[in-house]
């Protein structure tokens, strides 16, 4: 029973939490890895077929659909690295959020069919892109304001601690 009991304490218990984030979070950065590798072969594949392919019309869904890809693949990438940088520094960077998010709007507008007869949807893209550039743009004004977190060992001060007396003075 007490060993149930400690197991429920706080310290305890946030340990096994931050142990079970860590272990989730491998284990998605590597089938994210896995997937990302797979997508690289099969878009390495589409483009090798279409080049070898005489008369593949490039400037056609042929084109649209490698963007697409690409884009996707470039997607995937940052998410990669939102979970990296997660594992290193335990925080998420929410600038890096808001770029693979306008990179997601950015992807969605250029693999639009032409000739696409929904104002709704571009205006509602337009007002997605206008969000997250006014989101990064006072995310980032915000950090370059404030200083840097200092996140390396404490520096030893070359002047000397006002607190502490000098050598042979008299310590009470």
């Amino acid at each position: 029973m007490t060993r149930f009991k400690r197991m429920f304490q706080d310290s305890t218990y946030l340990r096994l939490i931050d142990r079970s984030e860590q272990v989730l979070t491998k284990v998605l950065g590597l089938v994210l890895l896995v997937v990302m590798v797979a997508a690289t072969v099969q878009l390495i594949g589409v483009v090798g077929v279409a080049l070898v392919q005489p008369g593949t019309p490039w400037l056609s869904a042929t084109l649209n659909t490698v963007l697409g890809d690409l884009l996707t693949l470039l997607i995937a990438l940052e998410v990669l690295q939102n979970i990296t940088s997660y594992l290193r520094h335990h925080v998420v960077q929410i600038e890096l959020v808001l770029l693979t998010a306008m990179t997601a709007v950015a992807r969605k507008v250029i693999v639009l069919p032409q000739g696409n007869n929904q104002p709704e949807l571009l205006a509602g893209l337009g007002l997605a892109v206008l969000a997250l550039g006014g989101a990064f743009w006072l995310v980032r004004t915000v950090n370059l304001r404030q200083p840097a977190a200092r996140t390396g060992p404490a520096k030893r001060s070359q002047e000397p601690d006002r607190l502490t007396p000098p050598d042979g003075a008299d310590r009470r």
